[in-house]
């Protein structure tokens, strides 16, 4: 067992000077293999890393930060953490800039709206730009971004005029093509379970599925705006198809959305597909499960993060960088929950 308070005076902090003696490279090169990015060969990395873990070396990176005026911190803010999509979401941002020398700094918000007061706290640790993921920033919050030189990018969302970059799939262009395969696949009845109206993602793929039905001049279409949810998609199911025997499709919001549905489709004793087609939106992991084979939108995450992290990183060298909105494309991915109707 070990106790506190017992410390060998002896021993002293390793320096980035003993690290460069014993890896034989400057301290210059030391400092930039820390710092992040640095344009260092990979066999003198490697040396300067080994060394570093041998004598224990722990960067300072507030000492560092006083230097560089970098703190190689990101915040981002997440709402719906439980939801596999995004589980997956922060996963990869990690992924992308923590070889970066980034560290992200994650605050799970309740708010659809992020007001300025959740914006003060992760300023308090002195982020150089912040991710807003399934949720939108207050013009309030936004002005106080601006005020203090912090760059904000919205993922997976937009808003119109809002001055701040941003990178989605395109949601309208999704819909239309979800929408004229089901139609394809001989369907006339259906429903829309969405997650709440006022956001982009909703708006934008209602319009897309609704203005393909109206070329078909199919008018049975019932909307249903719930949450992102497994609870929301199995509520709303429920409640429908109990009422309504004559729905034969339901084009979700979200997988997780989805996977609610075809359980309380199950319950109220609906087959699936031969009574009823479900279409997620996302592809998230699980889909390959043998009770979940459900044909879904597939957004292009990684090239979404990606291109969410360029963005940042030149907004946070170039403040007077034009903010950009940049929309993706996806596909289709057809499994076995939409059959073909005769």
């Amino acid at each position: 067992m070990k106790f506190a308070g017992k410390s060998n005076p002896e021993k002293r902090n390793a320096t980035s000077e003993d690290v460069a003696q014993l890896a034989g490279v400057s301290q210059a090169t030391v400092s930039r293999v820390f710092a992040g990015g640095a344009n260092v060969s990979e066999k003198k990395r490697k040396k300067i890393l080994d060394a570093a873990a041998q004598l224990e070396y722990n960067p300072n990176a507030q000492a560092r930060s006083l230097i560089t005026r970098k703190t190689m911190m990101v915040g981002i803010i997440m709402r719906n953490i439980k939801d596999p999509f995004y589980s997956a979401v922060l996963e990869i941002f990690h992924t992308r800039l923590s070889p970066l020398g980034y560290q992200l700094i994650f605050n799970n918000s309740e708010n659809e709206i992020i007001e300025e007061w959740e914006i003060a706290k992760l300023l308090e640790f002195n982020v150089e730009g912040i991710i807003v993921t399934d949720a939108l920033l207050s013009e309030g919050a936004t002005r106080k971004l601006k005020r203090s030189g912090i760059v904000s990018i919205l993922f997976n969302r937009y808003t119109e005029g809002l001055d701040c970059s941003a990178v989605y799939c395109d949601n309208y262009l999704a819909a239309q093509q979800i929408a004229t395969y089901l139609v394809e696949m001989g369907h006339r009845s259906f429903a829309f379970i969405s997650g709440p109206r006022n956001t982009s993602t909703t708006v934008d793929r209602l319009k897309g599925f609704r203005e393909v039905l109206e070329e078909r001049n199919i008018k049975d279409l019932t909307i249903i705006p719930g949450t992102y949810t497994y609870e929301s998609g199995f509520k709303s199911a429920q409640e429908l198809l109990t009422r309504n025997k004559e729905i034969d499709c339901i084009f979700c919001g979200s997988d997780i959305i989805a996977l609610g549905v075809m359980d309380a489709a199950r319950l109220v004793g609906f087959r699936i597909p031969e009574d009823l087609s479900v279409v997620g939106f996302d592809n998230i992991r699980m889909l390959g499960w043998t009770p979940y084979p459900l044909t879904t939108w597939e957004q292009p995450l990684e090239e979404m993060v990606t291109s969410t992290v360029e963005l940042l990183l030149k907004e946070i060298d170039d403040k007077n960088a034009a903010p950009r909105i940049v929309a993706m494309k996806g596909r289709l991915v057809i499994r076995n929950t939409v059959r073909r109707k005769k």
